[in-house]
C-alpha cells in the first residue's frame, strides 16, 4: 500500500524510472504497487539503481544514505514509492 499524501511522490518516482531507465511514460504509468522492479526489469541493473536513487534525491529533495537501501527497497514499485515517501514526508 502506498502512503496517503504521496501521490506527487508516486508521480515523481514514475517519471524518474521512465527517464533513468529509458522506458516509455506509458509503460511506467502501468506500474502498480505490486509491480516487480529489480530483477524483473532488464533496464534496472545495478548501475541504473544508482541513477534512480540520485535522481530521486534531486527531484524530491531527500538524502539517501547507503545503509537506507536494502533488497526490499527496489523489490516493487510500491516499495520504492513507500521508501521515497517515508524519506520525503518524515
Amino acid at each position: 500500500m502506498i502512503p496517503e499524501g504521496s501521490a506527487e511522490i508516486e508521480t515523481t518516482v514514475r517519471a524518474v524510472l521512465a527517464d533513468v531507465l529509458g522506458i516509455s511514460a506509458d509503460r511506467a504509468a502501468a506500474f502498480r504497487a505490486e509491480t516487480p522492479l529489480f530483477g524483473a526489469l532488464p533496464e534496472l541493473d545495478s548501475m541504473a539503481v544508482a541513477g534512480v536513487l540520485t535522481e530521486l534525491e534531486d527531484r524530491i529533495g531527500i538524502v539517501i544514505e547507503d545503509d537506507d537501501i536494502d533488497g526490499e527497497t527496489l523489490e516493487t514499485f510500491g516499495a520504492l514509492v513507500r521508501f521515497a515517501a517515508d524519506k520525503a514526508l518524515n
